[in-house]
């Protein structure tokens, strides 16, 4: 697939492809990181830690946070 760089503005840009961007994994109005490296240019989504609320819902918003948890059997020195 080729594109054209355009002017946008004072600015110059380059429209991809909702599939592109699908495929990609990357949502409307999603920041991304760009650098820069012998004439190659890469966009990648930038790292975000996810919220409490995020982690949360993905354990269809039930989390244990009392009770015992299991850590095995003494590796080194531990005393229990």
């Amino acid at each position: 697939m080729q594109t054209q760089v355009k002017e946008w503005g004072n600015s110059q840009g380059i429209r991809l492809p909702k599939e592109v961007l699908r495929n990609a994994g990357i949502a409307l109005n999603e920041v991304l990181d760009v650098t820069v490296a012998d004439g190659v240019i890469t966009l990648a989504k930038s790292f975000r830690h996810k919220t409490l609320e995020e982690r949360a819902a993905e354990f269809g918003g039930k989390m244990v946070l009392d009770g015992e948890y299991d850590w095995g059997e003494p590796v080194g020195r531990e005393v229990w």
